[in-house]
């Protein structure tokens, strides 16, 4: 293999590395093992590395040719040079680019730990802390009222709420509701998203914003993120009331604004799904199987096997689906759109139902009645995938049974607070 130190100190922090790599002149040849690397052709630069076993013994500094890159490549030269004549810089640069590297998977600077936390860099997708009260019970019920009574739909809250919440991811706790970025580029242009229909939700939800906070007494204000997920809360009851029960649809406050200047662009474009099962979304691009792009998402919003079909069939019948009318009625088995019934699991297990490819495209399948041979539904592999996996089958026929219904709705609401809250760390 490669073998040898780059520098005179190798156990201890210098800018040996990068003088070395400029003060000398570099020929290929051949580690002990047998290995292609470089060495210095300068004499001098003989016997100033010390050996890592035998303190009598000494070597030459040595690089790899991705080190030689960083001088001889045109672009990198001007970043290594600079470096190389700002000591105090590249001490810099590298802690910050350490503490990124080992911490970039931890998520906002509020779950770190300790009096050595400096503060919240960009990376770490900063959200401002509220200088405000926070909003209470009897606001809450106001501005539910205020938002049904507006023009916007179940299904416009919904899909707004959950285009905010579920960019989550699990892995490295970055995305959720918290800083309404769904309003920001690039989240705000994200085909996913319906970029003309969530415009015109967020300046309805903005305005009433505005008259809440214009009025509030005592300092109280509300953000455009609680508002967002209150609103879908305030959806999820209303529909589960059209279905003929009184539920109630847990909601904490405590989100805030985040801005442009506290927003990387090429960092968040990172999180735009490519599918999205939960609203039967799957890029153009993609030829991977719609349902396993669900389990994807589903894994990386930390959702069970019950909590994923639960959310499914909940937010088919409100009818959360991205892409516009073409997409729409797929998989929303239903005569009862925005009522927050079990009529998704219902229709799907039908026995009566034969269902077949369609001519247009592989992926959407009708389904036929079999005894009078006209089309009922449409459906994806993801919808489909839910009365044809076993165990996701065995879900589905609990909340199609006689009594799912209850049963269903509880679960829905408590998934889907969960996935409302995946990000607020200060609630666990």
């Amino acid at each position: 293999g490669l073998e040898g130190a780059w520098t005179s100190t190798p156990t201890r922090w210098s800018h040996g590395y990068l003088q070395n790599l400029f003060q000398y002149e570099w020929e290929l040849t051949k580690s002990p093992a047998g290995a292609w690397q470089w060495t210095p052709k300068d004499t001098s630069a003989q016997n100033t590395v010390p050996d890592a076993h035998d303190p009598t013994c000494s070597h030459a500094p040595m690089m790899f040719t991705t080190d030689l890159a960083l001088r001889v490549d045109p672009e990198y030269e001007l970043i290594s040079r600079r470096f190389l004549e700002n000591p105090a810089a590249f001490a810099d640069a590298f802690a910050r680019a350490w503490y990124k590297l080992t911490h970039r998977d931890m998520g906002p600077v509020t779950r770190l730990l300790g009096p050595e936390v400096p503060e919240a860099q960009l990376w770490q997708d900063p959200v401002p802390n509220g200088d405000y009260e926070t909003i209470d019970q009897h606001d809450v019920s106001v501005l539910k009222q205020r938002i049904l009574s507006s023009d916007l739909s179940i299904t416009d809250l919904v899909r707004t709420a959950w285009a905010a919440a579920s960019t989550f991811r699990g892995s490295d706790k970055r995305g959720g509701a918290n800083g309404a970025r769904i309003r920001l580029s690039p989240q705000k242009d994200w085909e996913v998203n319906d970029p003309i229909q969530l415009a015109q939700v967020l300046a309805a939800l903005e305005d009433i914003q505005k008259t809440f906070n214009t009025k509030a007494h005592d300092k109280k204000q509300i953000s455009l993120a609680d508002l967002i997920v209150l609103g879908g809360c305030a959806a999820v009851e209303e529909a589960a009331r059209r279905a003929g029960c009184e539920a109630s649809v847990s909601f904490h406050p405590g989100r805030t604004d985040a801005t442009d200047e506290m927003t990387d662009i090429e960092s968040f474009a990172v999180l735009e799904p490519k599918a999205d099962g939960f609203r039967n979304y799957v890029a153009k691009h993609i030829d991977r199987p719609a349902e396993e792009l669900l389990l994807d998402k589903a894994d990386l919003l930390t959702l069970t096997a019950k909590e994923m079909t639960v959310l499914v069939g909940g937010l088919r019948v409100l009818g959360a689906n991205s892409g516009g009318e073409s997409q729409s009625s797929l998989g929303v088995f239903t005569k009862r759109r925005e009522t927050l019934s079990n009529d998704f699991f219902i229709n799907l297990l039908r026995q009566d139902i034969e269902w077949h490819k369609t001519e247009e495209c592989s992926n959407i399948f009708a389904g036929k009645n079999c005894s009078t041979g006209t089309v009922e539904w449409h459906a994806t592999r993801v919808d489909l995938i839910f009365g044809s996996n076993a165990q996701l089958r065995a879900i589905s026929e609990m909340y199609a049974s006689e009594d799912g219904q209850p049963i269903f709705i509880e679960d829905f609401i408590t998934t889907w607070v969960k996935v409302m809250n995946l990000d607020r760390f200060d609630l666990s």
